[in-house]
């Protein structure tokens, strides 16, 4: 019998191996392995260049194959990605790792949604999906957190035994998601041929961007908002010690940072009738106002700006993904959810060296 607490929990485990690791603050390690901020801006678009061309294609998979499926060829390509980062001593095999780092965004990106509001609405809880979605967040920011206040023991320990510890959680990645249930909540059993499944995604999801312009709308207003606080937070990973802050204080700084999403994401539960309009146009002022204290002198309130902009950054994405997840149908959930994944990539394309050489000359 389909067990609704079992299967969340079980997701939300996930979430925190999949998070927790002392690697989360790479782009201080690969700063301090000597790489300049403009690499690191065109490494992170050789990511997003990536996830264009394989978003669409992994979301169908997940609707066709399994939500649960993708996400363990998703834990695979991590692996993948961690043993190449080990062995990694120039920049083109930094690359070749964040390419593998993309395709386990790719195939995990709307995947866990998708399985989530679709167990929730076979265990007749959907409406507390936009609380889900908070939680997620708040496993995301504090355990992104917590990786990053290992910044300095990552850096002392040095970056392959640092990465060489994402092999462990890989192997309890696979534990927990191997006990994970398939939801299908189709009463009659489909006998369509393979191809014939993936054509159909393919179409009905074609067929209802034509139709759903708010869908799109909601999409690119969450992925640009989105794109410009994580690019702030990356930056300000290396930037905040070049004013002088010392290695020792760097990860808390990092973890008062990402508590700023945990904020936002408790925030927005306390304004249910709060209209998207207003939400949009608060949490756009915030993340702005986030980029606007970068440029200060001292490192506390450039941490101030990166807390604030967090904290817009997860009140929009909840109040969004929850409105989003109302409007897709369940046969092409993980695909459609996979569009604003790509529609972020092709802004992070654009703005990610962009913003490497902005932070780099302002």
């Amino acid at each position: 019998m389909f067990n609704i607490r079992k299967q969340l929990s079980r997701l939300y485990l996930s979430s925190i191996i999949s998070n927790l690791t002392i690697t989360g603050a790479w782009l201080a390690i690969l700063a301090a392995r000597g790489f300049s901020l403009v690499e690191i801006g065109i490494s992170e678009t050789i990511f997003h260049v990536v996830s264009i061309f394989f978003e669409i294609p992994s979301g169908v998979m997940a609707d066709v194959f399994g939500r649960k499926k993708m996400l363990m060829v998703s834990t695979t390509m991590y692996t993948i990605a961690t043993l190449i980062m080990i062995m990694s001593n120039s920049f083109f095999t930094v690359c070749l790792s964040i390419a593998f780092h993309a395709l386990t965004y790719n195939f995990s990106s709307g995947t866990g949604d998708a399985l989530a509001y679709d167990s929730m609405k076979k265990g007749r809880i959907a409406h507390k999906f936009e609380k889900y979605e908070s939680n997620q967040l708040i496993i995301y920011r504090v355990c992104s957190g917590i990786s990053t206040l290992c910044a300095g023991f990552a850096l002392t320990i040095g970056y392959r035994l640092a990465y060489a510890t994402d092999l462990i959680s890989c192997a309890a990645q696979f534990i927990v998601l191997s006990t994970l249930t398939e939801v299908n909540l189709k009463e009659i059993p489909d006998t369509k041929g393979t191809f014939t499944k993936i054509a159909d995604c393919f179409r009905e999801s074609l067929r209802f961007l034509k139709s759903a312009r708010k869908a799109m709308g909601l999409m690119l207003c969450n992925s640009f908002v989105g794109a410009v606080d994580i690019l702030l937070l990356f930056f300000l990973q290396a930037k905040i010690p070049e004013k002088g802050l010392a290695n020792r204080w760097l990860g808390p700084v990092l973890l008062f940072m990402e508590l700023g999403g945990v904020a936002g994401s408790k925030l927005i539960l306390k304004l249910p009738k709060l209209s998207y309009k207003i939400v949009f146009a608060c949490t756009t002022a915030l993340v702005i106002g986030g980029i606007g204290l970068e440029h200060a002198e001292s490192c506390l309130i450039m941490a101030l700006g990166g807390f604030i902009a967090a904290l817009g950054d997860d009140a929009l994405q909840v109040r969004t993904n929850a409105k989003l997840q109302k409007m897709f149908p369940s046969e092409q959930r993980a695909t459609l959810t996979s569009v604003e994944s790509l529609s972020f990539s092709l802004i992070m394309i654009v703005l990610s060296p962009l913003a490497g050489y902005l932070f780099t000359c302002w």
